[in-house]
């Protein structure tokens, strides 16, 4: 039984728990109550350990104290969404009661954990029971009659799995959301997970290399969850930097508080991280500003969502901003030789053709499914040589990622329009004009972007119920601008049906983009189809390359 750990064996513990994370983290995503592949949580818990661990690989610290700061400030910065930033205050309570401290034994992790619950219940705003929290307190009060029991640490650990196992089953009986859904909370799990990494590691069994294959009876029923059950729409979070002040951030809490909910305020000396579910984010960012510098932003849209960062992608990193910032501030500025120039996202080489023919300067690699960081937009608006640099996001994942350039880069004027479509920004392209003003050219541009409808072929992840429609897994899915529209199960059939929809709103202007598996037969049928629907509109079959949608079409 191990009586104690220091700073060396507590960075591998958290290592190993980081690798445990990520090995599970598609069963975790697994359990989100939304029909298509959107779930997150484990992608965003384990996003957020895992830039822990490579600050304390880089770093290895030495005593239990440098441990827990290294690991808390990390997770701060680069925790993403509710759970990630739940995760993070749990870490940074923990270094709190870790400060100073050369090693630790089992009374000090039950002291840490329970610091933790505390930090985590007192930002959220309106906590909530069978989530992450539950699970966490349950652990940390176990931890607590264990230390009284045994001091060894091993045994308190263990103590504190084995309470947040039982914990973590019984979420399923106390979130009525998670009941409809007949699955455990994402976020408990992901917590109980992590803490079973740290003890195999204790306890010296290898951890994993890889991802684990999601079991079927851990996803989600989808029956009954629809849409209307979001409040709001947008997954907001962003850091701000303190400036050296002492805030007070009460009256900021208050006011997010007004125009959103699921609420978590993570702080520290330097700075604070916000999480916050809300449809008017850019007015919780401008309000942010009144009480430091605005770092980064990240924002995704709960109701259209389809990311799946867990597909073997290695996400982009904007964890260390400092690093980041030092990185930018060593490459100069290109001399501005034209007074505009324009930076999209778009995946598919098909669809960046589109946009290099239309002016744009920098195509950056991305969108659903594969979002790019704030660092890889701005490096490709300092390659743009303009004095006016628009930026086309494209999707709306990616909007807020792309705002945070406006302040990072020097010497630019940055107008990033809230294009959230490849469909949007292509219109937008055409409706610019090079010897018109700024503002007349956003204006003009957003107007564009207004008329265009989009829709998309895609399918079905999983096997599910949504909006009172049974989905099958393989199932064609029709969604029209980012709202389920139709499911079939041919192709041919959701054609038509998207087909008659351009049709009723009186499409003159029609473009459609087939995707990376789509043969060049099979989209002229797919032409065909909507040229006999809609024999007085100008269609244009283009190939896009883009991955995951089948089709990607704009009606004007």
């Amino acid at each position: 039984m191990v009586q104690s750990v220091d700073g060396k064996l507590l960075a591998r513990m958290l290592i190993h728990a980081s690798a445990s994370l990520n090995a599970e983290k598609q069963k975790i995503n697994e359990l989100n109550v939304f029909p298509v592949p959107d779930g997150d949580t484990g992608t965003n818990m384990s996003l957020t350990i895992g830039t822990a661990a490579a600050e304390l690989q880089k770093k290895g610290p030495t005593t239990v104290g440098e441990a827990a700061a290294i690991n808390a400030s990390a997770m701060l910065r680069g925790a993403r969404g509710n759970s990630g930033v739940i995760l993070s205050l749990i870490f940074r309570g923990f270094s709190k009661a870790m400060k100073d401290k050369e090693s630790m034994d089992g009374i000090d992790l039950a002291d840490g954990l329970n610091a933790g619950v505390v930090a985590a219940y007192k930002a959220v705003m309106k906590p909530a029971e069978g989530t992450v929290l539950t699970v966490s307190r349950l652990a940390g009060d176990r931890a607590g009659r264990a230390a009284e029991e045994n001091t060894a640490f091993e045994y308190v650990l263990e103590s504190a799995i084995l309470r947040g196992e039982e914990a973590l089953a019984d979420t399923v009986n106390q979130n009525p959301v998670l009941k409809k859904a007949g699955v455990v909370d994402a976020g408990g799990m992901g917590f109980v997970t992590l803490l079973k990494g740290m003890l195999d590691e204790l306890r010296g069994i290898a951890a994993p290399t890889g991802e684990a294959e999601p079991e079927a009876k851990e996803k989600a029923d989808f029956a009954a969850q629809s849409l209307e059950e979001i409040t709001f729409t947008f997954d907001t979070v962003f850091i701000v930097r303190k400036d050296g002040k002492t805030v007070d951030l009460q009256p900021f809490r208050d006011y997010l508080n007004s125009i959103g909910d699921s609420l978590v305020i993570g702080e520290d000396d330097e700075a604070f991280k916000v999480h916050v579910h809300t449809d008017i984010p850019g007015s919780a960012l401008n309000e942010a500003q009144k009480y430091g510098t605005l770092e980064l932003a990240k924002i995704e849209n709960m109701r259209t969502q389809a990311e799946d960062l867990a597909a073997g992608r290695q996400a982009q990193s904007t964890d260390d901003l400092e690093a980041v910032e030092a990185e930018l501030e060593g490459h100069a500025a290109p001399e501005a030789a034209k007074r505009y120039g324009f930076v999209a996202v778009a995946a598919g080489e098909g669809l960046a053709k589109v946009f290099h023919d239309l002016g744009v300067d920098g195509v950056i690699s991305g969108g659903q499914t594969m979002n790019p960081s704030t660092e890889d937009i701005l490096k490709e608006i300092k390659k743009t040589p303009a004095q006016v640099v628009y930026v086309l996001p494209n999707n709306k994942n990616i909007i807020m990622a792309a705002q945070q350039c406006v302040a990072l880069a020097e010497g630019k004027e940055i107008i990033v329009l809230q294009a959230k479509t490849v469909p949007q920004g292509i219109s937008a392209m055409i409706a610019m004009d090079l010897d018109a003003e700024p503002g007349e050219n956003t204006a003009a541009m957003e107007e564009a972007m207004g008329m265009v409808t989009t829709m998309e072929v895609t399918y079905a992840a999983r096997t599910s119920t949504f909006d009172g429609q049974d989905i099958q897994e393989g199932d064609y899915l029709a969604l029209v601008d980012n709202q389920l529209f139709a499911t079939e199960k041919g192709l041919d059939a959701v054609l038509d049906r998207l087909a008659q929809e351009a049709k009723s709103r009186g499409g003159e202007f029609i473009n459609i983009f087939y995707g990376e598996g789509v043969e060049e037969q099979g989209a002229q049928t797919a032409l065909e189809r909507f040229q006999a629907a809609c024999p007085e509109a100008e269609i244009t079959l283009l190939r896009g390359g883009q991955p995951v949608y089948h089709y990607l079409i704009s009606v004007e």
